[in-house]
């Protein structure tokens, strides 16, 4: 194990609480895996919300009974961009990497994200981050970039990866 994932180690073993370097610290864990989250439950009550919330209600994600007889899923599924937006929810409980002095961090946006596996109704999510990238955007702004992957407990392949941009301000 190297030192920089030693002491990634060490951080983590402390609690779940975000790791704040400077941004020339940062750059000693990009590559490295900087977050675990804890197994979340994606219910159909959840899906059926997220289908009112943005109005898509195609029977794959809201008619269980349907989902089970005309599609090869057993059941219904979570819709792809639900589990997209899971990631702030998610991202907020694991040890992630801050820049030191920064007070406010905004979503910035998506690189590439791909839906690799859907997400059966009853399965339970979670989320792995690895540093990409951390740099100097403007005066009092840094980008970090974090790979994202989203597994589904007990399956191989992820439900989906992503690469996530995030804009820290002071």
């Amino acid at each position: 194990m190297s030192d920089k994932e030693n002491l990634l180690k060490l951080q983590q073993d402390a609690g779940s609480s975000p790791t704040f370097v400077t941004l020339a610290e940062a750059q000693a864990y990009i590559g490295l895996e900087v977050g675990v989250t804890q197994w979340f439950e994606i219910s159909q009550t959840r899906v059926n919300q997220f289908s009112e919330a943005t109005g898509d209600f195609q029977f794959i994600h809201v008619d269980s009974a349907r989902a089970q007889t005309e599609t090869a899923f057993g059941g219904t599924i979570a819709h792809g961009f639900l589990t997209l937006s899971l990631l702030s929810m998610l991202a907020s409980q694991t040890g992630t990497i801050k820049i030191k002095g920064c007070n406010v961090d905004i979503n910035y946006g998506l690189d590439k994200v791909r839906f690799l596996n859907p997400v059966k109704v009853g399965k339970r999510i979670r989320a792995r981050f690895e540093l990409m990238s951390a740099v100097d955007k403007s005066p009092n702004c840094y980008l970090l970039k974090h790979k994202a992957t989203v597994e589904i407990e007990g399956e191989t392949r992820p439900a989906m990866i992503a690469e996530w941009l995030g804009m820290a301000m002071i």
